[in-house]
């Protein structure tokens, strides 16, 4: 009787014991599950894109051209958040402050690269803050000038400027950004003091060009090009080492005079830091896809764009090597700012 009390009492205690850690098994099986399956339906909301810039610009032209196919492509759609300012700096540091989750991405610009030579209190790291993607584009710039400059070659420009000392006002899309760049690498080589306008993007920049409140600017063919047709603005040169197939009749800077001069713009798609290799990679599968289809690369074309594509891998040693290369440039030319 005591043996089969024992028994019939130790049994259920046992039971219960037993039905406990099964219980949190099958509950951190679930657990397992509802965080695997996360990781696989990405993404599951809306994605945002952070552009660097203005309206009707450039980069915003890139991005948005981008924007839907990609947004097709992973089934979400993507918002546009336009964050001009401080030369491409905000939109950089509000990537940074992003959760690493995949749904928050930045067309970063060739800027990106150059502010870290410029700047010397950023408040992010360039290279650590940010995942790379891959890179998108490439533009070159125009340099045009409002048709009441009296020139009509760069030879011209550079003679004028040296005969007007600090009397021409060259615009850009602020200081550090790409056209500051381009404008700067140019004064430097032709030997000219030419006095730097910086604006708070590229759009409002051209506007005020086209309106003659500046002479003179490095824009890039996107944004210039609509205002040289419309006779607003005159095109001397372009600033790529050949000459473009959207205007094969412009010269190169190279060629103008100033041999070896280039300064072009590139586009690239980041993520914050530490953001998982999975998610990495299925972005950059679909935006490589994109970017090598026939329609886009037409569509680029037409805006005077290359389209490029590169795994994260190679994006990431060319950002390197861009950051290198023009903290050399803003180091030689003394531009650095607190």
């Amino acid at each position: 009787m005591r043996a089969r009390h024992g028994s019939g009492c130790i049994g259920p205690r046992l039971g219960q014991r037993e039905l406990k850690w099964v219980t949190l098994g099958i509950a951190a099986g679930w657990m397992c599950c509802s965080v695997a399956a996360t990781a696989q339906i990405y993404p599951s909301k809306p994605l945002r894109m952070i552009i660097p810039a203005g309206p009707s610009g450039g980069v915003d032209t890139i991005s948005r051209l981008i924007g839907q196919p990609l947004g097709n492509a992973l089934g979400q759609p993507i918002i546009m958040d336009n964050r001009p300012g401080a030369g491409t700096m905000l939109a950089s540091e509000l990537l940074a402050k992003s959760p690493p989750d995949g749904y928050t991405l930045l067309m970063a610009t060739n800027s990106h690269a150059i502010n870290a030579g410029v700047h010397k209190n950023l408040r992010y790291d360039p290279i650590n803050d940010f995942t790379p993607v891959t890179l998108v584009a490439s533009i070159p710039y125009l340099v045009v000038i409002h048709p009441s400059v009296p020139v009509k070659s760069v030879k011209e420009l550079v003679a004028l400027a040296k005969q007007r000392p600090g009397e021409l006002l060259a615009a850009s899309a602020g200081t550090g950004s790409g056209t500051h760049l381009a404008f700067e690498l140019f004064a430097s080589m032709a030997n000219v003091r030419i006095v730097h306008v910086p604006y708070k993007s590229g759009s409002p920049a051209i506007v005020d060009l086209a309106g003659g409140h500046v002479q003179l600017m490095f824009s890039n063919v996107i944004n210039s090009m609509p205002h040289v047709r419309a006779r607003r603005l005159s095109a001397l040169a372009i600033t790529s080492a050949k000459r473009s197939e959207l205007a094969p009749q412009l010269p190169t800077v190279a060629e103008s005079g100033l041999p070896g001069y280039q300064a072009d713009a590139w586009y690239g798609v980041l993520l914050p830091a530490r953001t998982p290799a999975d998610i990495v990679t299925r972005v950059n599968r679909e935006l490589v896809a994109i970017l090598k289809s026939p329609a886009m690369r037409e569509k680029a074309a037409t805006q005077g764009a290359e389209v490029m594509g590169s795994t994260p891998q190679e994006f990431a040693l060319f950002m390197r090597n861009e950051v290198q290369k023009w903290a050399k440039v803003t180091s030689a030319l003394k531009l650095q700012v607190e």
